[in-house]
């Protein structure tokens, strides 16, 4: 399956669009993980942790889309596009990660 943000692929020409096709993923934020986040934000560098569910969340997300276009029969998503954003709930915060795109049939 080809991923792709671009609304076409170079050297190859899309037959069929099938629809729009997405993915979520919701993950909650340790709340040790938050606190040893806010030292590293306080004494600079990166968070690890943080960048590790950010790769995880992403991964799910894609591998949803993805599998929605399967499903549609696509063996490409174009014009994918990733949003991120941070949900608070009960006092902790949540990390969303939204993925979606149009699944299309291409040939060469």
């Amino acid at each position: 399956m080809l991923l792709t943000n671009t609304p076409n692929i170079e050297g190859k020409r899309i037959v069929k669009y099938l629809g729009l096709v997405s993915g979520e993923a919701i993950m909650g934020a340790d709340i040790f993980k938050d606190i040893f986040a806010r030292v590293r934000d306080i004494v600079g560098g990166r968070s690890e942790a943080y960048e590790k569910e950010l790769r995880r969340a992403r991964e799910i997300a894609l591998g949803e889309m993805t599998q929605q276009a399967v499903g549609l029969g696509a063996n490409a998503v174009v014009g994918i596009d990733l949003d991120y954003e941070t949900i608070g709930m009960g006092g902790g915060n949540m990390l969303m990660v939204s993925v979606n795109g149009t699944a299309v049939i291409y040939e060469d």
